[in-house]
């Protein structure tokens, strides 16, 4: 019997016509997407669906425009008969996660991140900054290449074994891009507003754990792998705490998928669009491993050879 986890994306999965197969074929997809709409005030359809492109990668727009789609693409799963044993998202992605887990409502996670894309933009715009993914090179080196220049930088995202992404200042962000080049690295500057997952965006995180600290979390159906410590839990006191310090935190993705393996999983289903975190997954997990994605409900057929 195989043990599943599924994984939901986060920013940086986007692209024009995403959900649209949902909507096309699921009156489900259609309600969440009205209860999305509803919660951000956005015109999410038009935008996950007609653009433009710049509009919709905006951090106000994109964070519920991409839940909403991971949403959708866990209705599929789940009415499909999915029952995960474990389920993470990577950044904005664990919101997702938290939904799929019944931890939260599927309102409540649309509310919520509605805000967290708010509050992003606002700091976003108050402390400029950039983000760099860093490749060929552990986190430990990563680590030492922004302790090596002045400004604030530090690690975001531990993607994979040998990428992880810096945040921080722009000017120190570039500095040690260079320093990392120079050592014959690659660093490739992300096309993003802010830079997440740093103390430049502090604020957010508190006025997003101030917005958290109210709510009552229910007892997750399955194990849930918090951000901010990449190990498996069930209790919903933890998966809060976790979640209030998340946005300034790094991403601990490869511990994240580490923990999974430990527990027995051997097939990670990426729901949400594109397959970004499934080539990531690759990157940690051993070859015998199965790694699908489902972004569409042709996807779904998928599935039944491996399950």
């Amino acid at each position: 019997m195989a043990k599943v986890a599924v994984v939901f994306p986060g920013q940086g999965s986007q692209y024009l016509g995403m959900g649209q197969a949902w909507m096309e074929t699921s009156s489900q997809a259609r309600e969440l997407f009205s209860l999305a709409e509803q919660a951000s005030g956005l015109p999410l359809i038009k935008l996950c669906q007609q653009g433009p492109m710049e509009e919709l990668t905006l951090t106000v727009n994109l964070q519920p425009a991409i839940i909403a789609v991971d949403l959708c693409c866990w209705q599929g799963l789940a009415a499909a008969g999915i029952k995960p044993h474990a389920v993470a998202g990577h950044s904005v992605g664990e919101y997702a996660a938290l939904a799929a887990a019944e931890a939260l409502t599927p309102a409540q996670c649309l509310e919520l991140i509605t805000l967290r894309g708010r509050l992003m933009d606002r700091d976003a715009h108050a402390h400029p900054g950039a983000m760099t993914a860093i490749m060929g090179a552990g986190p430990e080196e990563v680590a030492a290449l922004c302790q090596a220049v002045e400004g604030e930088v530090q690690p975001a995202n531990y993607n994979t074994p040998s990428q992880t992404v810096i945040t921080g200042e722009t000017e120190a962000v570039a500095a040690a891009g260079a320093l990392a080049k120079d050592k014959g690295l690659k660093a490739i500057p992300l096309k993003v507003s802010g830079a997440w997952h740093s103390p430049l965006i502090a604020e957010a995180g508190k006025d997003m754990a101030a917005a958290l600290e109210p709510l009552s979390f229910a007892a997750p159906t399955c194990l849930h792998v918090p951000n901010t410590t990449g190990e498996p839990t069930n209790d919903p006191t933890v998966i809060k705490n976790q979640l209030m310090k998340q946005l300034t935190a790094p991403v601990r993705w490869v511990q994240t998928i580490q923990a999974l393996l430990g527990q027995g999983v051997d097939v990670f289903i990426e729901a949400g669009p594109k397959t970004v975190l499934a080539g990531l997954i690759k990157k940690t997990a051993p070859s015998s491993v199965n790694v699908l994605n489902v972004q569409e409900p042709a996807d779904l057929e998928k599935l039944d050879a491996i399950l």
